[in-house]
């Protein structure tokens, strides 16, 4: 899935005012195995607002998974709320 011109991934947060980075690769889930799916840029700032989140590949999405936990490592808890 792309994700088309003024439109949004699940995963981006209502309040983050970034924009999808690539098409839709990931799926994250949270403790509870309740998921969206998204781009990577938005999947990471998911999983890293989450406690004990999870990212799984959509099919043909080699390496993504591995790119959104590395990524979210790196990024703070709901970051939108600082204006990053």
């Amino acid at each position: 899935m792309v994700v088309s011109m003024g439109r949004r991934c699940p995963a981006a947060h209502p309040d983050d005012p970034t924009p999808c980075a690539g098409p839709t690769a990931v799926t994250v889930l949270d403790a509870f195995n309740a998921g969206a799916d998204g781009c990577e840029h938005h999947a990471a700032r998911l999983l890293a607002s989450l406690h004990r989140g999870r990212v799984y590949p959509l099919p043909d999405a080699d390496g993504a998974a591995i790119r959104v936990f590395k990524a979210a490592a790196g990024i703070r808890p709901f970051c939108w709320l600082d204006g990053r």
